[in-house]
C-alpha cells in the first residue's frame, strides 16, 4: 500500500475517491436497471382492461390491470378502485395525480446522483491532475535545471492519469443518467395516458 501511494504521488488519494465513486456509479445503475425493468410494461394488458371495463365487466377490468407490475398499471388499478367505489370528480384527479407524482419521486431517486457523480468525477480528475503538475514543477525546481527529463515526464503522466480516471468515472455515469431519465419520462408519459383514457372511457359509457 506505501509503494501505491508514493508511485501515484499527489494523485493517490484523489484516485482511491474516484475507485469509491466508480463503485457507487455501478451499484446505483444495476439498482436502477432492476427497479425501471418493468416500468414501461403492460400497454397491452391495460389495453384489454380498458375495453373490459369499457363492456361493463369493472370488477374483471380491475382484477387484470392489478396484475401488472408498472407503475402505470399501479396508478389504473387505484384509479378502477376508487371509481368502482363511487370516488370521482376533482379529489379523484387530484389523488390521482399525487400517486403519479410518488410513482415519479421513486422513479427518480438516485438519478441525482449518477448526474452528480458524472459532474463532479472530471473535476476531480483534473484537480488530481493539477496538483501532480506543481508537485512536477516544483521537482524541477528543486533540482535547479538539472531534473532527468525522464523523471519530469513520469511525474507528468502520473499526474495526467487522474483526469483519465475522471473520465472513464464520469462517461458510464452520464450515459446512465440519461438512458434512465428517458425510460422514467416515458412510464410517467404512461401514466399520463393510462389515467387520461380511463377517465375518457368513464365520462363516455357505451350507449
Amino acid at each position: 500500500m506505501a509503494e501505491y501511494w508514493e508511485f501515484m504521488g499527489t494523485g493517490g488519494p484523489i484516485i482511491a475517491v474516484l475507485v469509491v465513486l466508480s463503485a457507487l456509479s455501478l451499484t446505483v445503475i444495476v439498482v436502477k436497471i432492476l427497479q425501471l425493468w418493468n416500468c414501461r410494461s403492460g400497454v397491452a394488458m391495460r389495453g384489454v382492461a380498458f375495453e373490459q371495463w369499457q363492456s361493463g365487466d369493472k370488477h374483471e377490468a380491475q382484477i387484470t390491470v392489478t396484475a401488472g407490475k408498472s407503475p402505470a398499471d399501479r396508478v389504473t388499478a387505484y384509479a378502477m378502485k376508487a371509481l368502482n367505489a363511487g370516488f370521482k370528480g376533482p379529489a379523484l384527479d387530484a389523488e390521482l395525480a399525487r400517486r403519479g407524482n410518488e410513482e415519479l419521486a421513486q422513479m427518480n431517486s438516485m438519478i441525482r446522483m449518477l448526474e452528480l457523480i458524472a459532474m463532479v468525477s472530471p473535476l476531480l480528475g483534473l484537480l488530481g491532475t493539477v496538483l501532480g503538475m506543481i508537485q512536477s514543477f516544483q521537482e524541477l525546481e528543486m533540482a535547479e535545471g538539472a531534473a532527468n527529463a525522464s523523471v519530469l515526464a513520469g511525474g507528468i503522466w502520473q499526474a495526467l492519469l487522474t483526469t483519465a480516471a475522471g473520465l472513464l468515472v464520469a462517461i458510464p455515469a452520464a450515459i446512465a443518467a440519461g438512458l434512465l431519465a428517458s425510460r422514467i419520462e416515458s412510464a410517467a408519459q404512461r401514466i399520463e395516458s393510462a389515467v387520461g383514457q380511463l377517465m375518457v372511457i368513464e365520462q363516455n359509457p357505451p350507449v
